[in-house]
């Protein structure tokens, strides 16, 4: 009984130990499959965490660095389970540069699942990864710590999972660090679909047909070496197709994902080619719109120019004459000399009368015409009010009342030819200067006969 207790003990070790190989060699098959499938997803979109290569390739990785991780021992002898975070923050807290600070201070990541899912996600996004992996797999003592044995961050396969995890440096994440992934209550699953599809190669092909030729050879003693040798013919000619077929359709499968694609692309190219040909007749349609809105523009602008010079030249021809017109008009207004004297004489007359006590109305009515004239500037004193006044023959005598008679009193008045005589030639009128016959003017000319 005893050596058969020892036999179950070895034999459940044995299977224990086979489970666990079986179980570390899956898991690093698997995760060399889910970093290809990330490879070839990021070639046609970005990588983040709604992608299900990337949470598969999460859950795997996890599952790798909690393999026969060993527990956290209380101070009662108790030993409750941790995560890789604690790993980690042992492991790689030599690394230069490291965001273990940055992970602990993060507010909305408290449980330690999650501050581990927080640094995968931050060294897939600084690239640096597989150099984490590789600093903690050379710090032995801690790994050796941490894990028990049979684990794979204890193996030698653990040096071909850091080279392995090289290749996701090529590609861009970018993630979320406030997700739901890093829901630390949510246990890592994988998902083993994907990677269940079985192809049979060449070297199990020949297998099966070197099987069934021997079956076919010793089913029966009564068969003739004819009829078996036919049988094998046949098996092998079926083979032949059937690889064949599989082959042709491979290639078929191909070619019409090729078609597909390049049918894509010329319709592609077509849309942007008839897009294109329309923003070309839209840009000439406009074009051919500036164009003729500028001609117009510039016939209108000639023929303002046009006006605009017409009209210059009919204000320069009205200017000269305006001027020659003034320059006549001042020329004819103004009174010569002759006229100046001739009207002196007379006004000395008209005072010389004034003095002597001749006043008669129509002198005086020549007086006031006289005046009016020289006031406003506009007529010359004209010779006529004196000739009403000399139309008396030449022997003629004027009337004086014991007064000898007096050449003239032009020396009274001055000279009429100045500003200052045509103006005082306006008051003449008024009775401050022109006084009452009755009135006598003492003048020193004038001496009583």
């Amino acid at each position: 009984m005893a050596s058969l207790g020892v036999g179950l003990h070895l034999i459940r070790k044995r299977g224990a130990v086979r489970s666990a190989a079986v179980e570390r060699r899956n898991l690093l098959t698997v995760c060399r499959f889910s970093v290809k499938t990330l490879l070839d997803r990021s070639c046609f979109e970005t990588i983040d965490d709604s992608s299900p290569e990337f949470i598969n390739f999460v859950s795997i990785l996890e599952h790798i660095l909690n393999h026969r991780l060993k527990g956290q021992t209380t101070w009662f002898g108790y030993e409750s389970p941790r995560s890789f975070w604690d790993y980690i923050k042992a492991a790689c807290s030599k690394v230069p540069h490291n965001c273990i600070r940055s992970i602990e201070s993060m507010e909305n990541v408290r449980s330690s699942r999650a501050k581990g899912r927080a640094w995968i996600r931050v060294v897939l996004m600084e690239k640096r990864l597989s150099e984490y992996i590789s600093s903690a797999l050379r710090d032995f003592k801690t790994t050796r710590r941490f894990y028990e044995d049979g684990a794979i961050m204890l193996g030698e396969e653990a040096g071909l999972l850091a080279d392995t995890l090289i290749g996701l440096n090529t590609i861009d994440f970018s993630f979320c660090l406030k997700g739901d992934g890093l829901d630390g209550s949510c246990p890592a699953v994988i998902d083993y679909t994907p990677y269940l599809k079985f192809t049979q190669n060449a070297d199990s092909i020949s297998s099966d047909e070197e099987e069934m030729r021997t079956m076919g050879s010793s089913g029966s003693e009564s068969s003739t070496p004819d009829k078996t040798a036919t049988a094998a013919s046949i098996f092998t000619e079926q083979s032949n197709l059937v690889s064949k077929c599989k082959r042709f359709e491979q290639k078929y499968r191909l070619a019409l994902e090729q078609k597909g694609y390049l049918e894509e692309l010329v319709r592609l190219r077509e849309a942007q080619l008839s897009e294109a040909v329309s923003h070309n007749k839209a840009l000439q349609q406009n074009l051919a719109d500036t164009h003729l809105s500028h001609t117009l523009e510039k016939e209108q602008l000639e023929y303002i120019i046009l006006e605009l010079q017409d009209q210059l030249t009919v204000l320069k021809n009205n200017d000269l004459r305006s001027r020659q017109e003034l320059t006549a008009h001042l020329t004819n207004q103004w009174p010569s000399p002759d006229a100046l004297d001739a009207n002196a004489v007379a006004l000395d007359t008209l005072l010389y009368r004034k003095s002597t006590g001749q006043w008669d109305e129509k002198s005086f009515q020549s007086l006031e015409q006289l005046s009016a004239d020289m006031s406003l500037s506009q007529t010359s004193l004209e010779p006529s009010h004196t000739l009403s006044l000399e139309a008396r023959p030449t022997g003629t005598q004027w009337p004086h009342q014991d007064k000898e008679e007096t050449p003239s009193l032009r020396g009274l008045c001055g000279s009429l030819t100045s500003v200052a005589s045509y103006k005082s030639l306006a008051s003449l009128k008024s009775s401050e200067c022109l006084a009452s016959p009755a009135t006598e003017i003492s003048s020193p000319g004038i001496t009583p006969s």
